[in-house]
């Protein structure tokens, strides 16, 4: 009975070691999102942001939990642009240069209902001008429920890291527009 316990015991540790990659489509703005944001965006934001390389992100190891890729997290940024119809459609063009670096992410080691935070740093500025005219950052949190992957306790933290992600974005597209709107 103890060795099936200690067994059981050192199988779950192992599990919850190994990490699963976040999906870029998932962490971006849900159609329903996008296209509600996409009737307020004004027109001088209207293809008009370009992404530089998104940093402070980091590859997902098999050994430690799910983590965010620069290139993930870049991915997921530029779709939710391009669905509110932001994004610069042409390099080069656009009067907007958006900056985003990954500051902080939060995750549990282990938990029923698994929650994560994340921070990301969004700075947007006026080509043109070179003067800043967004610039903030942005803490949103996201819980994966219990029922939401019962068996597998990493794919709750990538759905909640995930869902910490794509909250972030819709808040930084909410703020972009009412600012424009002002």
């Amino acid at each position: 009975m103890t060795r099936r316990f200690l067994f059981g015991l050192g199988l779950l540790i192992a599990l919850a070691g190994c990490g699963t990659a976040t999906d870029p489509p998932s962490m971006a703005l849900s159609s329903q999102d996008s296209l509600q944001m996409r009737g307020w965006v004004p027109d001088r934001l209207r293809g008009q942001i370009l992404l530089s390389p998104v940093t402070g992100g980091q590859p997902t190891g098999s050994m430690w939990g799910s983590k965010i890729s620069n290139r993930a997290l870049q991915e997921s940024i530029e779709e939710s642009l391009r669905a509110t119809g932001m994004l610069a459609l042409r390099p080069g063009t656009g009067n907007y240069q958006m900056e985003v670096q990954l500051i902080e992410l939060e995750q549990p080691i282990v938990g029923l209902n698994t929650r994560v935070a994340v921070t990301l740093a969004y700075t947007v500025v006026e080509k043109r001008s070179g003067a800043v005219v967004y610039q903030r950052h942005l803490r949103s949190a996201y819980v994966a429920e219990f029922t939401a992957a019962m068996v597998d306790p990493n794919e709750r933290l990538r759905l909640a890291t995930e869902g910490a992600v794509r909250s972030n974005v819709n808040l930084m597209l909410r703020d972009l527009i009412a600012l424009a709107l002002n």
